[in-house]
């Protein structure tokens, strides 16, 4: 059951994704409340049918003083696509430092590109520019609703209006 929920602050602000069973029990254990239901979807178990959760709000407010997005390979890739930033590729993939660590480069959002290993290997120790390459795209930090929104993967039709909202608490 590969599903994903997303899971709302009391104020109904996007909190977080967590999986269907996860899902399932903070409602069971009164934690939160059920918002939006799969209409395709039901949990069964040997006596009773529940329905699948694709939304829930909690209960109480978790105070997040600073909702990001953590820098990982796996975020850098989503963010563009599974795409080599200067060739467009899908095979071979790796992470590229736009200014690279040699030339006081940081490893961040705005500093990290991906990159396939040909296009890696022929920018070197350059920049893109000194390396006759042009970046498709600038790098950047998501915020962590676009994040949601743009980089989740398949998103529930039942989540839109939570991630429509304005950003303001997360800039």
């Amino acid at each position: 059951m590969g599903r994903k929920v997303l899971v709302l602050n009391q104020d109904y602000s996007a909190f977080s994704i967590c999986s269907v069973p996860k899902a399932f029990l903070l409602v069971y254990l009164d934690k939160a409340e059920l918002v939006a239901e799969s209409e395709q979807f039901m949990l069964r178990t040997v006596s009773a049918e529940f329905p699948m959760p694709t939304v829930i709000r909690l209960h109480r407010y978790i105070s997040l003083p600073y909702k990001g997005v953590m820098l990982t390979r796996q975020n850098i890739f989503k963010r563009d696509g599974h795409h080599c930033q200067y060739c467009g590729t899908t095979e071979d993939l790796t992470l590229d430092h736009v200014l690279p660590k040699s030339r006081g480069g940081k490893t961040s959002w705005d500093n990290l590109t991906t990159a396939c290993k040909r296009c890696n290997s022929r920018k070197g120790d350059y920049t893109p520019d000194e390396a006759n390459l042009k970046l498709r795209q600038k790098p950047f930090k998501p915020t962590f609703l676009v994040f949601l929104r743009e980089f989740s993967g398949s998103l529930e039709q039942s989540w839109m209006p939570f991630l429509t909202k304005k950003e303001k608490a997360f800039k």
